[in-house]
């Protein structure tokens, strides 16, 4: 049996493509996939079991929506032709996993649908909603009714849905799906990859780590004005930011503006290997997303991450966060209020035996959040579609 994996994004940082990609190589499938490709990165390269195609280059600085979607669409024509060549050739695809953003890539399949491939559409992120919050649009724009239809249509063409979180689901239903075809599948951690990894930093320092997407509701602008203020009080705090993103130029400026660079460094985005690495000699983990609109209900998958790695983690209390995690786990502070933000930073660093007791109470959470014991939800969307018999298990080769 041959898949692709199709998503706008880098590959190897991806933890969600590489998970399902995995797990199909590793079940004896044939697996691409088609991604974008970081400068001076090869075209073509097996990563593990996965043949991966660096179709397009990007580089994240788009300053207007029209750089935006000109690029995506660029994407859109490039898979579709790709994947197009592809099924016409011996080895067609059984099986076309789209990643969103954007859910319109999905068309991308539609040679393969028409030759028999089934096509699952894999919701990351809520798309008009996105919108709203990288543009600070409004819900009567013309442009945000367009991709309301280009969610339906989206979703209507493809053979099964697969949405983020639970919120999402409930309006994604509710607006533009059947939930017959709908599934829930969160972004859960691959404990291959964040399991069994130990400290190896022997040094004074504490270091405060976000791994993720550098864009202005991450909020992470907030934690580089709470640490401008506070930074006596934590003399032996550094702030490390793992991540790319279109804000990534405002947050260093910010940086050097408050005389911050000695405390705070940048890096750009590894592999999640690295990054796993990297998350277990923190002492501290930081997810300090914004609550309005999207930003409220987009969950961070680092926070499992860390949680598997044993580091103890302050986070906003937005909507999403509160949906799924107790404050028994995690440090919560009221999200963008920097006041109570400087204070959890400053309890943490001085408490040692608080920041334990949130790493146990974490550790038996965390068990049954992990890919690895969460995978049959996966294997059951593709047994439907292929019809498979329930005892029978994911088809191999």
């Amino acid at each position: 049996m041959r898949a692709c994996m199709v998503a706008y994004t880098h590959y190897e940082p991806d933890n969600r493509v590489r998970r399902y990609a995995e797990y199909l190589a590793d079940l004896g499938w044939e697996v691409d996939a088609v991604v974008l490709r970081k400068v001076g990165q090869e075209k073509q390269k097996v990563v593990g079991n996965v043949n991966v195609f660096r179709i397009q280059e990007r580089v994240h600085n788009e300053k207007s929506k029209l750089t935006y979607f000109l690029r995506i669409f660029r994407f859109l024509f490039n898979s579709a032709l790709f994947l197009a060549l592809k099924q016409f050739s011996r080895k067609k695809y059984d099986l076309v996993h789209v990643h969103s953003v954007p859910d319109y890539e999905v068309f991308a399949a539609i040679v393969p649908k028409l030759l028999g491939a089934k096509v699952i559409l894999d919701i990351h992120d809520i798309v008009p909603e996105l919108f709203l919050a990288k543009f600070k649009a409004n819900k009567d724009s013309f442009a945000f009714r367009i991709l309301l239809l280009m969610e339906r249509l989206s979703t209507g063409f493809a053979d099964h849905v697969i949405i983020a979180n639970h919120i999402w689901y409930e309006r994604i239903v509710e607006r533009s799906v059947d939930r017959k075809k709908c599934s829930v599948i969160m972004n859960f951690p691959d404990t291959n990859i964040f399991g069994g990894k130990s400290r190896e930093r022997n040094d004074d320092d504490f270091v405060m780590l976000y791994p993720g997407t550098l864009s202005r509701h991450q909020g992470i602008e907030m934690v580089i004005n709470v640490l401008s203020r506070i930074r006596k009080d934590v003399p032996r705090l550094k702030f490390f930011i793992y991540g790319n993103g279109t804000d990534e130029k405002f947050l260093k400026d910010l940086t050097n503006k408050l005389g911050l660079s000695d405390i705070i460094k940048f890096f750009d985005s590894v592999s999640l290997e690295k990054i796993a690495s990297v998350m277990a000699n923190a002492d501290m983990g930081i997810e300090p997303k914004r609550q309005f609109g999207f930003s409220d209900e987009a969950f961070s998958t680092k926070i499992f991450e860390f949680m598997l790695l044993g580091v103890p983690v302050v986070a906003s209390d937005t909507s999403i966060h509160r949906y799924y995690i107790s404050e028994e786990y995690v440090k919560y502070f009221k999200a963008g209020d920097e006041e109570d933000l400087a204070e959890s930073i400053r309890l943490f660093y001085n408490n040692k035996e608080l920041r334990d007791s949130y790493v146990l109470r974490a550790s038996l959470f965390i068990k049954g959040m992990c890919w690895n014991v969460r995978s049959d939800e996966y294997m059951n969307i593709i047994n439907s579609l292929l019809q498979v018999p329930e005892n029978v298990g994911v088809i191999g080769q």
